[in-house]
């Protein structure tokens, strides 16, 4: 495992040469970063048509898919909290707490994989989840089916957004319409955005000495691309572990997915667009500062003792990668009828 490490470090050393002088710095990040693109981009296997976003915003915020008809996808996802929900951990049926920190919902198209283990290959599998975990949703494929037949107006939704198929309301198409409206939850035209296209002036001073030491530390190696991370799956205490309250022994991370024992502690690399919006931090959600979670990460993953100038500056870059949040209105949902299930708080 050691060794493993060893690599990880080595690997993030080589990735983070410092730039030549403070003028590369735009060229340099213009090599690890992309701008976040101000179109809706295309899924795999899956058109993102206005019928399907329009019907899978609806499933989005409607709780009546889960057993307790209490819990929605914004729930846990709130789309006027930077897509997270407020505690370290999500809440779900019964009053249950997850195991860890809910991602964002935001810009989430762009990751490699969904969850923190990149156990859900796209937005569509991750979608399937959380409707059938008990300590979720606690939900059933049949109770979604149930639900959604139950009332007229979505079964005209399903039929106007997949129209070529007898029998449009299934789990799968569900899962399609809510990928195609959280396809949609992208943040473009955040300052970062505007440096990266070429407007020197769009960061201040501070912001864009925090850019260099991203860059210079060796944060880039780890955290690159559109979404500043989310591409990659790296040990969590890559030089020394952050202590249990932050890394919880019994969460082995990408380990229970792989079972491969080089990925025990090993977690998928966490998105920072919007970042600032979203304590508290890291899959155990036991850091509430983003000061403090950069500090942790310094010493964890790179074992380098940050001033609290360098905090304070790299915080300042991160809270210029807060995008443009789309506007949102919480829908009117279909109204059920005699056949809709009825609520159930058992487990």
């Amino acid at each position: 495992m050691r060794m493993v490490l060893g690599g990880a470090l080595a690997a993030i050393l080589a990735l983070a040469a410092a730039p030549a002088s403070a003028d590369d710095i735009l060229t340099k990040a213009q090599q690890n970063f992309k701008p976040i693109p101000s179109v809706v981009p295309a899924v795999k296997d899956n058109a993102v048509t206005h019928e399907k976003v329009e019907l899978g915003k609806l499933l989005f915020f409607d709780p009546r898919l889960s057993a307790s008809e209490i819990i929605s996808c914004n729930t846990c996802h709130n789309l006027g909290a930077g897509g997270v929900d407020a505690g370290p951990t999500s809440v779900g049926h019964g009053w249950q707490k997850g195991p860890r920190r809910a991602p964002t919902v935001y810009n989430a198209v762009f990751n490699v994989a969904q969850f923190w283990d990149g156990r859900a290959a796209d937005l569509k599998a991750q979608a399937k989840g959380p409707v059938q975990a008990s300590v979720e949703m606690n939900a059933t494929p049949d109770h979604v089916v149930k639900v959604l037949t139950s009332m007229p107006e979505y079964v005209e939704l399903f039929r106007k957004a997949f129209p070529n198929e007898p029998a449009p309301i299934t789990f799968d198409n569900f899962a399609r319409a809510i990928e195609a409206f959280e396809a949609t939850l992208i943040t473009p035209a955040s300052r970062f955005d505007q440096y990266l296209e070429g407007n020197a002036n769009a960061l201040n001073a501070q912001e864009k000495a925090g850019l260099t030491l991203f860059l210079e530390k060796g944060c880039v190696a780890c955290h690159n691309g559109v979404n500043v991370g989310g591409q990659g799956y790296f040990p969590f205490g890559v030089v020394e572990n952050p202590g249990s309250e932050v890394l919880p022994s019994a969460d082995k991370g990408r380990f229970n997915v792989s079972k491969t024992a080089s990925d025990e502690y090993v977690f998928r690399a966490a998105p920072l667009r919007n970042v600032a919006l979203r304590a508290p931090y890291f899959h155990s959600g036991q850091v509430w500062s983003l000061k403090q979670a950069v500090g942790v990460m310094g010493s964890s993953q790179l074992g380098a003792k940050l001033t609290g100038k360098e905090e304070d500056d790299i915080v300042a870059f991160l809270t210029a990668l807060n995008g443009e949040l789309p506007a949102i209105q919480y829908p009117v949902l279909p109204t059920r009828t005699d056949a809709t299930p009825q609520p159930s708080l058992a487990k």
